[in-house]
């Protein structure tokens, strides 16, 4: 993916690290449209940053994404990198059914089925580019779990295969696969994090990822240095350690 001259679509940007990474791109000389659910934040969020766009999108609903998807190709029909960036994060109690089962469907539904959709909505609209990217977003729990948070790490390991996956398949068109790989980053993503020691500067986060981009246009993952210790575990041979300081630090997901 190169630095800028990109048209780039980011739903699940109105916060966190979406919002910070769509004003990075965007400062670098990017076109950037923003996706979300509430209409308020995102009109707020244009007027703040002017020349970023913005599209209503509710990722949990196909009917949605149809339509945005609709929407951003006929308003920017140059778009050329789609990063699927929406995702959510709970806690779950898995000793009984009515603990973890509601919030374990949402989860599957916005971090799988929601960048699923996604793409399914874009893909044919990004082979037609001259150059393409699909930018997904796993996280170092893809690779090493949480004991609070099993069907989110479970969706982030999903994408990380799926994102090896379709590389493979898409290899004879136009467009590139590259996976975003967080660690926990000071977000709202869940409650304290935002606070937490344990948790990376968001601006620090965003800053890397900008330069990574910038240094390995072609690579094929985008993994920080916070991130390596849970990526690269089981190559090292220190699985059940990385397992067992994660659990430890951080036993509550922030």
């Amino acid at each position: 993916m190169n630095i800028t001259g990109n048209t780039i679509f980011i739903p699940g940007a109105t916060s966190g690290i979406g919002l910070a990474l769509a004003r990075a791109l965007h400062a670098a000389g990017n076109v950037v449209i923003v996706g979300g659910r509430r209409t308020d934040l995102l009109a707020s969020l244009t007027a703040e940053s002017p020349g970023i766009h913005a599209v209503a999108i509710d990722t949990t609903d196909p009917a949605s994404i149809v339509a945005a998807a609709e929407r951003v190709i006929v308003e920017h029909p140059e778009l050329d990198t789609l990063i699927t960036m929406a995702g959510i994060m709970r806690v779950e109690d898995w000793h009984a059914a009515d603990g973890f089962l509601e919030t374990a469907e949402q989860i599957v539904t916005t971090n799988l089925l929601g960048p699923i959709r996604l793409i399914a909505a874009f893909v044919e609209h990004l082979q037609s580019r001259p150059s393409a990217t699909i930018m997904t977003v796993s996280s170092g729990l893809a690779f090493a779990p949480l004991a609070v948070t099993p069907t989110y790490n479970a969706t982030k390991a999903a994408i990380h295969m799926l994102s090896e996956s379709i590389r493979l398949q898409l290899a004879d068109t136009s467009v590139r696969i590259v996976e975003l790989e967080p660690p926990s980053v000071r977000t709202a993503l869940m409650p304290g994090q935002e606070e937490s020691d344990f948790a990376m500067p968001l601006d620090d986060f965003v800053s890397e990822v900008m330069g990574l981009i910038e240094s390995s246009p072609d690579a094929t993952e985008i993994q920080v240095e916070n991130v390596k210790f849970l990526r690269y575990g089981e190559a090292r041979g220190d699985y059940p350690q990385v397992v067992e300081t994660i659990n430890r630090l951080d036993p509550h997901g922030h």
